[in-house]
């Protein structure tokens, strides 16, 4: 299922972050995935305040980032504030990608060699967190990150 201008039916407010809210969320793993499906392999979504995780490990393309990484990605994330990431880089599932830039869209973007490429973008009150494979095309991932970024925001969230 690709996503388009709605989400996945089965997707509900993250009002309560009970484990079957989050476990709803997932779905938007594939949404971003299924933007890129040769490219994106790995989504998630955590909070912009505090790096909550949002999504669940549980789902197979789960970019499984640790708490204090994702608490990480969103002090960086909601400050805008990329000195952090040029200087050390960004730590996502253990891996240290160096930070390039951050793009038209807003999305904070990342490469290592061998490993892939990572796209981070926040909306309101969420960060979707986008891997690209290694040699899969970072702007088709950052398509998919971008769409569900810009669809939470159009919530309000």
């Amino acid at each position: 299922m690709c996503f388009s201008s709605s989400p996945p039916h089965s997707i509900t407010s993250p009002a309560h972050h009970h484990n079957n809210i989050m476990a709803s969320w997932d779905a938007y793993i594939d949404s971003v995935t299924a933007t890129a499906p040769n490219d994106c392999d790995l989504a998630c979504i955590i909070g912009l305040d505090g790096g909550a995780k949002w999504t669940t490990d549980a789902h197979a393309q789960s970019f499984k980032i640790t708490p204090d990484e994702a608490v990480a990605i969103a002090r960086v994330t909601k400050a805008r504030d990329t000195n952090t990431w040029q200087m050390g880089g960004i730590i996502a599932d253990g891996i240290k990608y160096q930070y390039l830039r951050e793009n038209d869209d807003g999305a904070f973007l990342g490469k290592k060699k061998d490993h892939g490429a990572i796209t981070i973008q926040a909306s309101k009150s969420a960060i979707v967190i986008g891997h690209t494979k290694e040699g899969g095309q970072q702007g088709n991932t950052n398509k998919g990150v971008d769409a569900v970024a810009k669809y939470l925001d159009s919530l309000n969230m």
